[in-house]
């Protein structure tokens, strides 16, 4: 992939999260729930539940994420379904953080 292809298509899905991830922060009644952008890192803290850290890695073509569930992963672009993928897993970037936040946060969230 190009290089500002692979930026446009990571630096939109970042900002999407965190525009996302900032409306649902306004909803929780949650101590610790903070969400940051900065030097092209997203760092959303839980509090006592943990820190997920998504950031870019240009060389690589790939999103990554440091989750308190799940770990670390590395997502690629799949164009055959507009996502970013985890390809050890096949886990899709946004259904796996829904999923994650959702459950630590005990409400749904969509960042779809």
């Amino acid at each position: 992939m190009p290089e500002d292809k692979f930026h446009k298509l990571a630096d939109d899905t970042i900002h999407d999260l965190l525009e996302k991830l900032e409306e649902y922060g306004d909803s929780q009644q949650m101590d610790g729930f903070d969400i940051d952008y900065g030097n092209q890192v997203l760092t959303l803290r839980l509090g006592d539940l943990g820190t997920y850290v998504v950031n870019k890695q240009t060389p690589n073509r790939q999103i990554w994420l440091s989750s308190p569930v799940s770990g670390p992963a590395r997502f690629d672009w799949d164009a055959a379904t507009d996502s970013w993928v985890y390809r050890r897993t096949g886990v899709n970037l946004m259904r796996l953080l829904e999923k994650e936040i959702g459950e630590l946060c005990g409400t749904p969230v969509d960042l779809s």
